[in-house]
């Protein structure tokens, strides 16, 4: 492409900004960018040639002046023309990774940028696709990527999914729809153990948590006969996986008494409802309220939704995550393994680390770490984007 080609609008980096784009980074921030009326004007979501300060072009980027980041990289290759073609060209190469990788059909398609395609995340839980389009570039191809979807999968049902954090830093509305098929009933997911039942319609994110599969599976290889805790269960995740691994009994927390409901779901369907025990509250009154109880267990697990979802909430996120630490800490037994999980991209592996320690220190506890879990490889890590890497695991053994 040269600097003449007008297949693109074209906007431009200030003078010596930009450097983490130009570095491989595949975002733009707001201030990098020159911002004039022109640029103003450009429809959100639209694909623009992007040229450094010398206005030399440097990739093809989604535009969008209404959101923070500015523009998400699309492709560095300078002719690269994003049609139809473009995105089914990368919905095939996400296919084709997560064909290699699992067995069944049962993942994550598409993780946003890590997939290069910003902002698109798509699960797949068989012949039903779950789209969540992040950013005004995704929601504004939407109907070429359903039918590049239509035309690799044939999926007997589609649910847009416009409920996330993201698009609200974008500027677009929130909602959920049908778009083929119907939703009479939750979607039983095939996990290698107990299947899970999701709440497509009503549930958090997607309805299933793809990213912990793997985490799963490695705690309930610890938990044959053995006394599980399972706090921030949703809809029993951690807690299915160790049942389905015999663990003799698992006492599943959650606020949501319809996340629970399907726990309980899942785990009759399995006969293993005699070995667990259900109780929907808050869980740091569940936690306090065992603590008094006076029946440690071998196994704790704490999963909590995102506590410092953006950097301005890190300060109040870490004390929140040492805050469930301090009160797990009583209900796990001598030689027993605490399991401590974020999912919030600004807490850093350290940042967990550290929070989880002072609180070992000030308990007396003396924890060994044992394993460090991220998501499942369905959630590839751009290299460059340390948000794509969200999920951390810690798992520890405590004295």
């Amino acid at each position: 492409m040269t600097m003449t080609d007008d297949r693109y609008p074209v906007v431009r980096l200030r003078p010596n900004r930009g450097k983490a784009y130009l570095g491989g980074h595949p975002w733009v921030y707001k201030d990098e960018l020159v911002l004039d009326r022109r640029t103003g004007n450009i429809a959100p979501g639209t694909p623009v040639l992007l040229e450094d300060a010398k206005r030399v072009p440097v990739g093809v980027v989604a535009l969008n002046t209404a959101s923070g980041i500015v523009a998400r990289d699309l492709d560095r290759d300078l002719d690269a023309e994003i049609t139809t073609d473009w995105i089914a060209g990368r919905l095939s190469r996400a296919l084709a990774l997560r064909e290699q990788l699992f067995p069944r059909p049962f993942y994550r398609l598409t993780h946003g940028e890590a997939d290069g395609l910003p902002g698109l995340v798509i699960d797949r839980a068989d012949t039903l696709l779950v789209i969540q389009p992040n950013t005004a570039w995704a929601e504004d191809r939407l109907t070429d990527i359903v039918a590049a979807l239509d035309a690799m999968l044939s999926p007997e049902t589609i649910v847009i999914n416009r409920d996330s954090r993201g698009r609200v830093q974008e500027g677009l509305e929130g909602g959920r729809e049908v778009l083929r098929g119907s939703l009479d009933a939750p979607v039983k997911v095939e996990t290698g153990g107990i299947p899970l039942y999701a709440d497509i319609a009503e549930g958090q994110k997607t309805g299933v948590y793809f990213d912990q599969f793997p985490n799963h599976a490695y705690i309930a290889d610890l938990a044959s006969d053995k006394r599980v805790l399972d706090v921030f269960a949703h809809t029993g995740g951690f807690s299915l996986a160790c049942l389905g691994a015999g663990a003799a009994h698992v006492t599943a927390i959650d606020s949501s008494a319809r996340a629970l409901d399907l726990a309980r779901r899942s785990a009759e369907e399995a006969g293993a409802a005699d070995r667990m025990d259900i109780r929907q509250c808050d869980a740091f009154d569940g936690m306090r309220a065992l603590a008094g109880e006076g029946e440690p267990f071998d196994i704790v697990i704490c999963d909590p939704p995102a506590f410092a979802p953006r950097k301005d909430a890190l300060d109040a996120g870490l004390r929140a995550y040492e805050r469930t630490t301090r009160l797990a800490l009583p209900l796990v037994t001598q030689g027993g393994i605490l399991v401590l999980c974020s999912c919030s991209h600004a807490v850093t592996p350290d940042a967990l680390m550290g929070s989880a320690q002072r609180m070992f220190h000030k308990t007396g506890r003396i924890a060994r770490l044992i394993h460090s879990g991220r998501a499942g490889p369905d959630h590839p890590v751009h290299p460059a984007l340390a948000e794509s890497g969200y999920l951390k695991v810690l798992v520890f053994a405590l004295d």
